[in-house]
């Protein structure tokens, strides 16, 4: 009985190893820069949806005479107010109900605001005030 010698076939363990460093190496370089873009696309997102809310408020300004207070908030977009119920002709939001920002969070809605009639703000990711990347807030007056 004769045996055949055939060649092994498959990968080396140093050659399985120089592959997963190869991929580490990318992974660690492509990484931060993907996600600095994630966090830069919703920070455009709120402002878009930001944007939106002004254009909104100016129609229900049109409606009812003046822009919502700060107690009646985004709200009396998708629900009459008891003080407005008589010239409101909404909803001026094509959904039920008031989105969030895209970290989840509710917008804050002042009135009358500090930099215009009315100030919109996301407060990023962290929720909170102030912040930088993307925990900086997005607001109307920006």
């Amino acid at each position: 009985m004769q045996r055949r010698n055939r060649p092994m076939r498959g990968f080396t363990l140093i050659e399985l190893l120089v592959v997963l460093l190869i991929l580490g190496m990318i992974a660690g370089l492509a990484g931060p820069q993907i996600m600095n873009y994630l966090g830069q696309s919703k920070a455009k997102a709120a402002k878009l949806q930001i944007s939106e809310f002004e254009s909104t408020l100016d129609l229900y300004k049109i409606d009812v005479g003046r822009y919502p207070d700060a107690q009646e908030g985004l709200q009396a977009l998708v629900q009459a107010p008891a003080s407005a119920s008589d010239r409101w002709h909404g909803p001026y939001l094509k959904k039920k109900t008031v989105p969030k920002d895209p970290w989840n969070n509710d917008y804050q809605y002042v009135s009358p605001g500090q930099h215009s009639a009315f100030d919109i703000i996301s407060l990023g990711a962290d929720g909170r005030e102030g912040g930088d990347g993307e925990n900086k807030d997005v607001a109307s007056w920006d």
